[in-house]
């Protein structure tokens, strides 16, 4: 199973996945994008390789690779592997679902809090070295708030 990078979103329960998220722009300024996840399974000998592919993808989960086509190859993953009657290994994984929370708007401090109380994890996206964490404010995030994603993911918050 995937516990960590942004992979990790395709996990299954009982299963030891391996996998590869990507997010490329389509062209020159176009604010378009494609997506992907590859995945193998079982990691110890797999007997599935899956690529999917999004382009331009819109919704809950942006247009990230870990955000929308790692969760797709989660869901198929969990319907393909027991339909081949491929064993659960007996992986145990802590983590559970939670609803991500709307921190845009809020100062990065408040931000980190929230999620931090919530299990997530937070990455800050800027080419800034220094800011003022209680003034900063946060102006868009990945994932989408009130989608149902993994204690312990980690939280893109984007601000000025």
């Amino acid at each position: 199973m995937c516990l960590s990078g942004t992979g990790k979103n395709a996990r299954v329960e009982g299963y030891r996945i391996g996998g590869k998220t990507g997010t490329s722009e389509d062209g020159v300024n176009t604010n378009k994008y494609v997506t992907s996840f590859i995945g193998v399974a079982p990691i110890e000998d797999p007997e599935v390789v899956m690529l999917v592919t999004l382009y331009n993808p819109t919704g809950e989960g942006g247009h990230q690779g870990g955000g929308v086509a790692a969760p797709i190859g989660s869901q198929v993953l969990g319907e393909v592997l027991p339909y081949l009657e491929i064993q659960k290994q007996g992986i145990e994984d802590s983590r559970v679902n939670v609803t991500m929370p709307d921190v845009r708007g809020k100062s990065i401090k408040e931000a980190k809090s929230i999620l931090k109380e919530t299990g997530l994890n937070v990455r800050l996206q800027t080419e800034e070295e220094e800011i003022n964490e209680e003034e900063t404010i946060v102006i868009e995030q990945l994932p989408k708030p009130g989608i149902q994603i993994l204690s312990e993911t980690e939280v893109d918050i984007y601000y000025k």
